[in-house]
């Protein structure tokens, strides 16, 4: 009963048969102990997860290596990676599959250095534990990184799997690579490979944000089976992302007319197109009729994004109004959807408060700080602006460095802020000093005088 209700994602249920059992004294065994590490891997709870722990080793069961894999799973789920990989270290036996989990939580929460620390330590490696990496890399901001090792990953001989092309894919489209994206596209074609709808949806996604939205339309359009709500998701985002906000009700109207129902990502999507299409009235239709009709219960991200929409078209008396009312505290994604209207429409007094309730709430986020003194500098209170500077350096944030991509040749080089590492450094910053050169006489020539 413990393992079934806890497979059934019925957590109470099997939590409270796990505790009569104990009380019972009637023994338990291994199975006892996995249907309780199904509840703490499903339910995200770190405390239960180490009192599963701590019965586990003081029963004796430690040295079984499914349940301890189990309580790492666990661990890594609730993102506790120092007891995940303490554990980990003490384990006098290491499937792949230990392996794979630690590789997959450091990349999951972004700790890079250390899921390719443990890559390259594993004994051995499957294409799981490769695309746990790759998607890692994607994930994080380090597109580039994520392709070098597909490109390794193939010239191994490795079969890459569904899940691996679904990041490839986004990995090109967050650094607008459309050569490698074709490249992969390409592949996909001639090992007559079946793309699932994560695949072809990581497709129109990656043709779209790296310009090529009539590619990423004809792919959406040629897919026989639409069936399903992640593919219409991606091409309405994929038409908000173009400004087309009128095709992306469109597309979602026609999604409704086929019977596709809308799930909370569709509301995120659409309300995202009429945003930025400056749709505010057919917005707010679109979310009363989601929201009622389709019964979808709104979260903070939806209001983030009608704080957004309202926000964007200037309507600050609706967009207060929408806070007041909201069932639930306002988290960090609303905070940060109100600033920045704030800064659009130069509402310095309202982005002020949102910027310090942000600060409140991602207190090592360098965004929130710079968001803040940016405020206090368009008010003219440097001495604001200074204090800012110096909660910074007491909390030791630091301002993240901005990246920027450029794919010549089919290699992808990346360049950063005050770099003075990039091999090619002399002939970049040459080239910048004739530029700047050739700009300072174009402003002194006498043609522009007139």
């Amino acid at each position: 009963m413990v393992i079934a209700y806890a497979q059934s994602g019925f957590c109470n249920e099997s939590l409270r048969f796990y505790r009569e059992l104990r009380k019972l004294g009637i023994g338990y065994n291994e199975y006892s102990f996995a249907g309780l590490l199904k509840i703490c891997v499903k339910s995200k709870e770190l405390e239960l997860t180490r009192q599963g722990h701590g019965q586990v080793l003081v029963a004796g069961f430690l040295s079984n290596l499914v349940i301890c894999s189990s309580i790492l799973d666990a661990y890594v789920k609730c993102s506790e990676m120092v007891d995940a990989r303490q554990l980990f270290d003490g384990m006098n036996v290491k499937d792949i599959l230990a392996w794979t989990t630690m590789v997959s939580g450091y990349a999951q929460w972004g700790d890079m250095e250390a899921a390719n620390e443990l890559f390259d330590l594993m004994p051995e490696k499957n294409p799981v534990s490769w695309t746990a990496l790759i998607s890692g890399y994607a994930r994080h901001g380090l597109g580039h990184k994520a392709l070098e090792l597909f490109t390794k990953m193939l010239m191994l001989h490795i079969r890459p799997d569904q899940f691996t092309f679904s990041s490839c894919l986004c990995a090109c489209a967050s650094i607008a690579s459309l050569n490698h994206g074709k490249q992969i596209h390409g592949y996909l074609v001639r090992a007559n490979f079946r793309p699932n709808m994560i695949v072809v949806s990581s497709l129109i996604d990656m043709y779209s944000k790296c310009g090529n939205l009539a590619v990423g339309r004809l792919v959406f359009d040629l897919t026989d089976n639409k069936q399903d709500a992640v593919l219409w998701n991606t091409m309405i985002s994929a038409l908000a992302q173009h400004g087309l906000g009128e095709e992306a009700i469109q597309m979602f109207n026609d999604m409704v007319r086929l019977g596709m129902k809308p799930d909370g990502i569709t509301l995120v999507v659409i309300l995202n197109a009429c945003s930025h299409s400056g749709l505010v009235d057919e917005g707010l239709r679109l979310f009363d009729s989601i929201t009622h009709l389709h019964g979808i219960v709104p979260n903070q991200e939806h209001y983030a994004c009608l704080i957004d929409l309202l926000g964007r078209a200037g309507h600050f008396d609706k967009l207060m109004n929408q806070l007041e009312k909201m069932p639930c505290k306002p988290n960090d994604r609303i905070w940060s959807a109100l600033v920045g209207v704030c800064r659009i429409h130069g509402n310095i007094e309202l982005g002020r408060k949102a910027a310090e309730q942000l600060i409140q709430l991602r207190p090592q986020s360098s965004a929130s700080y710079v968001l803040l003194s940016s405020i206090y500098a368009a008010l003219g209170r440097w001495q604001l602006v200074e204090k800012v500077r110096q909660l910074m350096d007491e909390r030791r944030v630091r301002k993240e460095r901005a990246i920027s991509w450029i794919d010549i040749e089919s290699k992808v080089h990346s360049f950063t802020v005050s770099d003075r590492l990039h091999p090619l450094k002399e002939d970049i910053y040459s080239a910048l000093e004739q530029l700047a050169g050739h700009e300072e006489e174009e402003v002194a020539s006498p043609d522009n005088e007139r």
